[in-house]
């Protein structure tokens, strides 16, 4: 089992290894509020939880540190996607396109297997709400 330290070494590294910025980085230990993910590890397992306006909205807990590590690198990755789409926007296609295709590339950078597990997940979001180009609004 990793430690807090250990655990944000590794996030920082591969953080920098992608130009992630520091604002989308998660906090350790402790939580900063307004929905900005925090670790913990308690007990034998990793804790990642989002605070907003001090209750808990999301939780997930496991005892695989890869599985921690994509968690946090999908929701950088994710914020890196739109942030690089509002910089690219082309207003004839869905956002997300831009979005989507930009937070898999920064993933394969870091692991072919978060960017596989993160297309995984994007394909059934897409399922239920597909792209919609052309929309003009």
């Amino acid at each position: 089992m990793n430690t807090l330290a250990q655990i944000k070494a590794q996030v920082t590294q591969l953080a920098e290894h992608i130009q992630a910025p520091p604002e989308t980085l998660p906090t350790f230990g402790a939580s900063a509020d307004f929905g900005r993910p925090h670790i913990e590890v308690r007990e034998t397992k990793y804790h990642y939880i989002a605070i907003e306006r001090g209750k808990e909205i999301a939780h997930s807990s496991t005892t695989d540190m890869d599985e921690l590590l994509y968690w946090i690198f999908r929701d950088i990755t994710s914020q890196m996607g739109y942030s690089y789409e509002l910089a690219h926007r082309d207003s004839t296609q869905d956002f997300r396109r831009i979005a989507f295709a930009h937070t898999l590339k920064i993933l394969e950078q870091l692991n072919p297997a978060w960017k596989a597990n993160r297309e995984t997940e994007l394909t059934e979001t897409l399922r239920k709400y597909p792209f919609q180009d052309d929309l003009n609004i």
